[in-house]
């Protein structure tokens, strides 16, 4: 008996997951083609619209689960400041309140945002690692320096459940739309 074959050299020259090194980190191959010419039909990149939309869709359903999330954290209180004149304190702010929130919300939406994104992008190590990290920097500097003006023009201004909430969801909404659309943009490959 003759013992089967070995696969033929020109197996490795026609199969993309065996020359396609380059693109190890990105999860866009099937193992089920494995052996087989790429799809003749690559996914679509979305236009700016679709993007705009899709931003659009993602801020308001963050806004929505941000604001009722922050209504049943702080549901007991009755007045909660804007923001105190001092950087350290004990009382919480509304302004306090933001700067981990949005922060949180762009990392991780920014990877999201990464990973459900179909059409060709770049590699996530280590163009998305650090589009993670700058919007994170982006949103803290953004709420940080809002907070500044806000206290300097404002002073401590006290509001209502509802207005709080009302601001939180507002904060993590514009972050949901905003890290959406620029990560898009950001990530996607175009050709020339």
């Amino acid at each position: 008996m003759r013992a089967p074959a070995a696969a033929p050299r020109r197996h490795r020259a026609q199969c993309i997951q065996c020359t396609d090194l380059q693109n190890f980190f990105q999860p866009q191959k099937n193992k089920k083609t494995h052996g087989k010419q790429p799809n003749a039909n690559p996914v679509a990149i979305p236009s700016d619209f679709k993007i705009l939309q899709g931003a659009v869709v993602s801020g308001l359903s963050n806004g929505l689960i941000n604001g009722a999330i922050q209504w049943f954290l702080l549901r007991g209180e009755t007045a909660i400041p804007v923001s105190v004149d001092g950087i350290t304190n004990d009382q919480q702010t509304v302004l306090g309140m933001a700067v981990p929130l949005a922060v949180s919300l762009a990392m991780v939406l920014t990877v999201i945002a990464y990973v459900t994104l179909r059409a060709p992008k770049r590699r996530f190590l280590p163009s998305g690692l650090w589009l993670t990290l700058k919007h994170g920097v982006f949103a803290f500097g953004l709420i940080v320096a809002a907070a500044v003006v806000w206290q300097r023009s404002m002073g401590t201004v006290t509001v209502s459940l509802a207005t709080a909430v009302t601001v939180l969801a507002v904060v993590s909404g514009v972050v949901g739309a905003v890290v959406n659309d620029m990560t898009l943009h950001a990530s996607l490959l175009r050709q020339p």
